[in-house]
């Protein structure tokens, strides 16, 4: 029988150490499976900081390095220009990127630095406890505000996406989510077309992946990818923001 399906080259041999049903399993199966179909593993660089995916290079097969927390766009600026040739890529989460590293990621895109940074915005703080994020939606609950994000205590969720396209230099940023089948399949193809501008030398790119944490949220999988799809996508509509 014909084998139609089989574990991408860019994953190492090496199981997940991710919760059960969260989807940064999934997102690194994307990035893995492009850059080895791009063929670009023996030429790609990725940066990842402190949170979730803190221990990517574990499973990404490509070189892989390692941040300070929110400064991933800073390091990759660093790497980038010295090794333009290369394909750069960060991946960072809500309170990473648009807590500690805002300052970062606003002037790399506001730099129109050529790199490409993925985004994973589950609305929460995963890997230490459940804080609220400054993406965590309002009257969401969180460890850090127990009775739900109010307004006039804690302002309103950022939209990273909608923010770093009025800059001028960002040439694609997009806003998806792989919660289904065809959200996969979207989900790769925007990964994809932001590494394509990249060697293109066309400037910034970043995608932002609306994600789940059932743990944190305290649901079910499934019910996680049910609120994701009903509340989540309300908020932050997907689609793409700014492509030149």
């Amino acid at each position: 029988m014909e084998k139609v399906f089989s574990r991408t080259k860019g994953l190492k041999d090496k199981e997940f150490s991710y919760c059960g049903g969260c989807l940064h399993s999934v997102v690194h199966r994307l990035v893995a499976e492009n850059l080895e179909e791009m063929g670009l593993l023996s030429s790609a660089i990725g940066v990842c900081p402190v949170g979730c995916a803190v221990f990517m290079y574990d499973f990404i097969n490509c070189d892989m390095i390692e941040a300070a927390h929110g400064r991933a766009p800073a390091v990759a600026t660093g790497v980038k220009r010295t090794h333009p040739g290369n394909l750069v890529f960060t991946y960072q989460g809500d309170g990473d990127l648009a807590s500690r590293g805002m300052a970062e990621i606003v002037h790399a895109a506001n730099r129109g630095e050529n790199f490409t940074v993925i985004f994973i915005n589950n609305g929460i703080y995963g890997m230490t406890g459940g804080q609220m994020a400054p993406t965590t939606l309002v009257g969401q609950k969180a460890t850090t505000c127990q009775a739900g994000r109010d307004p006039k205590m804690h302002g309103m969720p950022i939209h990273m996406a909608e923010m770093l396209a009025t800059l001028d230099l960002p040439c694609y940023i997009e806003r998806v989510s792989p919660i289904d089948p065809a959200g996969v399949r979207k989900t790769k193809a925007a990964i994809k077309k932001a590494f394509t501008k990249q060697l293109e030398g066309k400037g910034f790119s970043f995608v932002e992946v609306l994600s789940n944490c059932p743990t944190q949220w305290g649901m079910t999988p499934v019910d996680s990818l049910t609120w994701v799809k009903e509340h989540v996508m309300e908020v932050y509509p997907l689609g793409v923001k700014k492509e030149r």
